[in-house]
């Protein structure tokens, strides 16, 4: 049962006790605060957990967005709903915008990468870690020796010589830390790979992308041109990507750049390492530091992915056929949109290798990030079809933009935008798809909601 009695008298406590010594208050207000992180880690649901998470952050945001210029003048200042509504998009990665990105200043564009640095799935999956290591330190503070088995009994007389090294570092293990269990050890390591993960990742990956617009003259063309930074360009653009959001600082998202081969390769790997490639990615990392340390935890990791309780964290059997998965999937829809889109008028002034970087690109794009390379209001239907398809159950924020063109009746007041169609909703609209974004960011933990359908 909650505590509430304990956490009733710490509270009457901090606010009662005579002493009035500065020390005396923090030890009370320290006490008060673990009792508050044990009430919140043990006893809510992390549903509710995450949905106030992504609503604080998607507040601050907007409070941020708000507060800071943005480079049109103030009477084409975007409204507050606007305002908020891009923040949401940014925080829950839903790619969806309804105000043009060349809007946004400087400041702004950092505001965001914040926003879809700490909104994507692999830093909130590396927040959950602190948390489950917070319940199994709990859990080896009753039981220290309950999760200390690295193999069942039945399988310990089959160690081969090799693995002789691991169970007495496992002894050492269990007499050097005390109350520390192997499970709580683990999953603290895990926390600095997925860690150390990101910042691999989002470092290289931008310093990169920097390189290339500053020695590729087109590329650093469409920069200058816009009064757009390299380094914010490329830091916004591959946290994007790699959170899968698809948000890039041009209006155009990554149209201009369709002729620019090296940097649609450098952003592909991005995609997939930010989602469906990220367990199997985990996976050989750890295997990699395994071999390379020797270490326990590492070990523990690999043959014990589902008591880490780390969902991305998969044996070795799904990271293989999810990786078979993903590559079937990328082969059969790119081999579909070239057969019908190779002399189409959206491959026009494409060489063979540009038309085939750019359709991996927009076929990768497809799956989850939302960038796109082409214009999707030019692309045969049959091909739009497949990508409904592929991005099934995906945060993936595609767009044709809005075009006068495509209206019925041609008003002459009517003005092209970049932003896509939501920016032309009503209010009511507008609120409507905050509120299925913070749910389809919340989406996982709806994942056995269906059982109940079976077709028979």
């Amino acid at each position: 049962m909650m505590n509430f009695a304990y956490f009733g008298k710490q509270l009457g406590y901090l606010f009662k006790s005579p002493c009035i010594k500065v020390n005396c208050f923090l030890k009370s207000y320290k006490t008060l605060s673990k009792s508050s992180f044990r009430i919140l880690v043990f006893h809510v649901n992390p549903f509710w957990i995450q949905l106030v998470y992504f609503l604080i952050l998607s507040l601050v945001g907007f409070l941020a967005l708000k507060v800071s210029k943005p480079r049109t003048p103030p009477s084409l200042k975007p409204n507050d709903l606007d305002i908020f509504f891009t923040s949401v998009s940014t925080a829950t990665v839903s790619s969806m915008t309804s105000v043009e990105m060349e809007v946004l200043s400087n400041t702004q564009l950092i505001i965001m990468t914040i926003l879809m640095l700490v909104g994507g799935e692999v830093f909130t999956s590396m927040l959950e870690i602190q948390f489950k290591r917070s319940k199994f330190s709990r859990h080896s503070l009753s039981n220290p020796t309950s999760s200390l088995e690295l193999v069942p009994a039945d399988d310990s007389h089959g160690l081969a010589e090799n693995e002789k090294s691991a169970e007495i570092d496992l002894e050492s293990h269990r007499n050097s830390s005390g109350i520390e269990s192997l499970q709580s050890a683990s999953m603290k390591t895990l926390g600095y790979v997925v860690l150390g993960y990101l910042l691999v990742i989002h470092i290289s990956g931008s310093s990169l992308v920097a390189l290339y617009t500053s020695l590729v003259p087109s590329a650093r063309e469409v920069l200058t041109k816009k009064a757009i930074q390299v380094q914010t360009f490329s830091l916004f653009t591959v946290v994007s990507t790699f959170s899968n959001c698809g948000f890039v600082p041009t209006n155009e998202n990554m149209i201009v750049f369709k002729k620019n081969s090296g940097l649609l390769l450098l952003l592909i790997p991005q995609t997939l390492l930010g989602n469906t490639l990220y367990a199997p990615t985990l996976r050989f990392l750890i295997w990699v530091l395994e071999k390379m340390t020797k270490r326990v935890e590492y070990k523990y990791m690999l043959k014990n992915s589902r008591e880490m309780g780390y969902s991305h964290l998969m044996s070795g059997v799904r990271c293989w056929f999810l990786f078979g998965t993903v590559l079937v999937f990328l082969l059969a829809e790119l081999v579909v949109f070239c057969s019908m889109e190779w002399n189409s008028g959206v491959m026009d002034g494409l060489s063979w290798f540009e038309k085939l970087v750019a359709a991996l690109f927009q076929v990768v794009s497809s799956r989850h990030s939302g960038e796109s390379v082409f214009d999707l209001s030019t692309i045969s239907p049959a091909i739009l079809v497949i990508f409904v398809v592929m991005i099934a159950y995906g945060n993936v924020g595609f767009s044709s933009g809005y075009s006068c063109e495509r209206r019925l009746h041609k008003e002459s007041w009517c003005k092209d935008e970049w932003y896509g169609f939501v920016g032309k909703w009503s209010n009511l609209g507008k609120i409507i798809l905050i509120i299925v974004m913070f749910f389809g960011r919340l989406k996982k933990f709806f994942i056995n909601g269906g059982k109940a359908w079976k077709l028979s």
